[in-house]
């Protein structure tokens, strides 16, 4: 199942960025566009700053991490750093929550090889 999630390098550490449908919708009420017009403002640069940062934002949400914790890290690693800096985080974040993190296989299952049994851990299911 693709879930939008990724992991990216950011900031002061290592990030898992999701944004699912509540995450989405929530960004678009923020940015008053559309997902996939906000992703295409950030690939054009004829971005608003807000959509950098409520990307970021709602992404580490969706990621897990606690609301106040997501704003104190947009804070510091993006509302006071110039706009470049953050633009192709939001790109991938963003590009994530519509179409799945580059890894992840579209419409495709892994199958075992025929020399391999099938597992399934108590998480997953």
């Amino acid at each position: 199942m693709r879930d939008a999630q990724i992991t990216l390098t950011w900031a002061d550490g290592d990030y898992v960025f999701r944004l699912g449908w509540g995450e989405l919708e929530l960004l678009q009420e923020a940015c008053n566009a559309g997902p996939y017009v906000i992703l295409d403002r950030l690939n054009d640069k004829t971005f608003r700053i807000g959509d950098i940062s409520h990307v970021l934002r709602l992404g580490l949400i969706g990621g897990g991490l606690p609301p106040t914790d997501a704003l104190r890290l947009v804070r510091a690693y993006v509302e006071n750093r110039v706009p470049s800096e953050n633009v192709i985080f939001a790109q991938a974040v963003l590009s994530a929550g519509c179409v799945g993190a580059p890894e992840e296989k579209l419409g495709e299952t892994d199958a075992p090889s025929p020399d391999e049994s099938l597992t399934i851990s108590p998480t997953e299911s």
